[in-house]
């Protein structure tokens, strides 16, 4: 073992010279081989670097990986050593962009104005209350920089406030892995207490007698979400009730109140199929009710009203629909059409008030919100003049209201916060992201273009570019997606993004299928045994990109994170020569063994997004373009891969084998760099500036590789 960890740490027994024009010419770390044997339907594959699971099997106690992946850590820190000024100056410049004192939109609930607020200097942030007025004294209810002090991470979420205004639930994870404990703030007399209730998502539910609550507890190995229960505050927590346990270990579960505070639900939902139960706010010891029992393949997402239920669901609607029941007949038998399914358009979520309901939907690949006048029945679509954009519902908690709030942004509009009179349909806006130092939207250009895949298929890209951009093949272009779970990437502000702008980078975003951009079959044609239509169409989306001499493969990036990972791994196995570089972020890159091993947190939840690989069928298809599967004996782009040793969502051995293996197998002299953060897990960085490091390594590797250095 001494031997083994010695041999990583002096960086040994490397094979191919790198760059020696752009890097340093220094020896990457080696990692040891060991016989791992999987056999499962006739197929025996030796895993060498299997041995990588040890600190997540044992304990978080391992000292050769940990001692490998410090190694890796030395070595892309040498190699990339001649950047550190750079990367500290696209540090301050991005930092500085951000306004580092500020407020966010003040939001009315039950009495008092909630809002959180930075200080300059500081990483995260006070959530605070006004009562009654703007004017009024501030009430500092949490002071999340107090309580993160000494913490390397520190995530305070799921702020609770009681219906009396008098206490909140909120819960914090200092560790990075989303597990979570709750913790009860007394907001008369500045008690806080731990409530001694851990493994939570980090939020609770209040019932209306100011003293149930009830929260989700996750299962401390796999990270499922499994059981509800009921706490009653001042009670033993062990002692909980325990209201609901999900037995399909391939859903996800939850628990939440209705906005018109009259209505507690329960929500169990995979990918193809969802169950409700419910009970009455006010009696918080009652049985929950099941409102409709599983269908095969039918999602249901519940809206309670003071007068019906409305239903948002797939059942005989591919891109979902909105139906309307009593309050006293929940069961299929009695939904009724409310708003039909359209072919061309995708439902996707309602927010309700009294006298109005505003759908937000995707037509075309675009968001966009249509009001609907309960009493009259009036429609009003809400227009915007840029090519593309998002548009989204965004603080509006009260139900009493004839106001709306939404935010809206760009590629090149920042992040702006608009209200709306429903009845007057007077817009105001109410905040714009401020961008320091100066930021003219008429210096950029977006556009949305179009690329055709092999089969034919359309696939928008959303791209932005500095006024100057010359379309002759010779810029620089990063090319993002994800592709996966029904998620779509939408068109959005970046700040940080302008240090690639100002510095010739185009930006682009695929919006590939595996996404919803496109309505929900766009989904459900880059899912299971159809995935490998994500790669192609990146891949597609690339060299369209290529062809109208955006750019081409010297100077054509891509990068991707978590499933975008796997996008990233897949690509540069079945199209290397297209990139010049690829950074993959937490990626998921290990899809068999990881599917195959339920006590890995989250695999039995993603069965029906990938497969499950004890069928054959899926196991074949899955070792067709799992990116650690496919690694060959050529030539790949320059890539970095970032990862959290703490990650809960893609465990650190998955990116740290593929790297190992890459670096044993490829042929070429490019670079290959793994960063692991010893400290966080998915997310990264907790603080608000922390995170900026990270991209300016990420900038910092791109920039090197087109030789930009200020």
């Amino acid at each position: 073992m001494k031997k083994i960890c010695l041999s990583l740490l002096i960086m040994s027994m490397s094979t191919a010279p790198f760059q020696s024009q752009i890097f340093p010419d220094l020896k990457a770390p080696v990692a040891d081989k060991k016989q791992h044997l999987r056999n499962i339907h006739g197929d025996k594959v030796n895993d060498p670097y299997y041995w990588m699971i040890d600190f997540f099997k044992k304990g978080r106690d391992s000292t050769q990986v940990v001692e490998y992946l410090t190694a890796e850590n030395s070595y892309w820190e040498s190699m990339m050593k001649d950047t550190e000024p750079f990367r500290e100056k696209l540090f301050q410049e991005m930092k500085a962009r951000i306004k580092e004192k500020d407020e966010s939109v003040p939001v009315f609930r039950k009495g008092y104005y909630y809002y959180t607020r930075t200080e300059t200097g500081k990483q995260y942030f006070k959530y605070c209350r006004k009562k009654g007025n703007l004017s009024a004294p501030e009430e500092i209810i949490l002071d999340v920089d107090q309580l993160a002090e000494g913490h390397a991470y520190y995530s305070a979420s799921g702020f609770s406030v009681s219906p009396d205004n008098s206490k909140m639930i909120y819960g914090v994870d200092d560790v990075s892995r989303r597990q979570y404990k709750l913790f009860l703030k007394d907001l008369t007399t500045g008690k806080t207490t731990d409530l001694g209730i851990k493994n939570t998502t980090g939020s609770a539910t209040w019932a209306n007698d100011n003293k149930t609550i009830f929260y989700t507890g996750k299962n401390p190995e796999t990270l499922l979400t499994e059981k509800i229960f009921r706490h009653s505050l001042g009670t033993d927590p062990s002692k909980d009730v325990l209201v609901y346990e999900e037995k399909d270990k391939t859903n996800y579960i939850g628990v939440g109140k209705s906005k018109n505070e009259k209505i507690i639900m329960i929500v169990s939902s995979a990918t193809t199929s969802s169950e409700t139960r419910y009970i009455n706010a006010d009696e918080p010891n009652a049985t929950f009710k099941v409102f409709q029992p599983r269908m095969k393949d039918v999602l249901y997402d519940v809206t309670p009203l003071e007068d019906k239920f409305l239903i948002t669901t797939n059942k005989d609607a591919l891109n979902f629909k909105v139906m309307e029941t009593p309050l006293d007949k929940t069961g299929v038998e009695s939904w009724k059409d409310f708003m039909p399914h359209r072919k061309d358009v995708l439902m996707e979520g309602i927010s309700e008030f009294k006298n109005y309901l505003v759908f937000s939907e995707r037509q075309n690949g675009l968001s966009q919100l249509v009001i609907l006048d309960r009493r009259t029945n009036k429609r009003e679509f809400l227009k915007f003049d840029e090519p593309t954009y998002t548009v989204y519902p965004s603080g509006n908690p009260e139900y009493n209201t004839d106001y709306f709030r939404f935010g809206y942004t760009s590629m090149i509009t920042p992040s702006s916060q608009y209200e709306q009179n429903l009845q007057t349909g007077k817009r105001t806006l109410l905040k714009q992201q401020e961008i320091l130092g100066g930021y003219n939207k008429a210096n950029y250009v977006t556009e949305r273009l179009f690329a055709t895949a092999k089969d034919g298929t359309k696939i928008p890209i959303s791209i932005v570019y500095k006024k100057g951009y010359k379309k002759d093949g010779k810029n620089p272009l990063l090319l993002y997606a994800y592709g996966s779970y029904g998620n779509s990437m939408n068109a959005t502000f970046s700040s940080t993004r302008l240090s690639l702008l100002d510095r010739g980078f185009a930006f682009a975003i695929a919006h590939i299928r595996g996404g919803q951009e496109m309505g929900r079959q766009w989904y459900e044609d880059g899912k299971m045994m159809k995935k490998k239509n994500t790669f192609t169409d990146f891949i597609d989306v690339g060299e369209y990109l290529v062809k109208e001499k955006y750019t081409s493969p010297k100077h054509l990036y891509a990068q991707g994170g978590s499933a975008g990972g796997l996008l990233m791994g897949a690509v540069v196995n079945m199209k290397p020569e297209l990139w010049n570089g690829a950074i993959a972020q937490v990626p998921f890159v290990d899809v068999i063994n990881t599917m195959l091993d339920e006590s890995i947190p989250l695999t039995t939840n993603e069965y029906d997004e990938w497969g499950n690989p004890n069928n054959k069928e899926a196991y074949n298809y899955m070792k067709s373009y799992s990116p650690y599967e496919n690694i060959e004996r050529k030539n790949y782009p320059n890539l970095l891969v970032t990862t959290g040793l703490h990650d809960s969502q893609v465990q650190y051995f998955e990116p740290a084998k593929w790297v190992a293996k890459l670096r044993d197998l490829k042929t070429d002299k490019n670079v290959l760099f793994l960063k692991t953060d010893m400290e966080y897990g998915h997310g990264g960085a907790s603080g608000r500036f922390d995170y900026l490091k990270d991209i300016a390594l990420e900038y910092a590797f791109m920039f090197k590789l087109e030789g930009i250095s200020k």
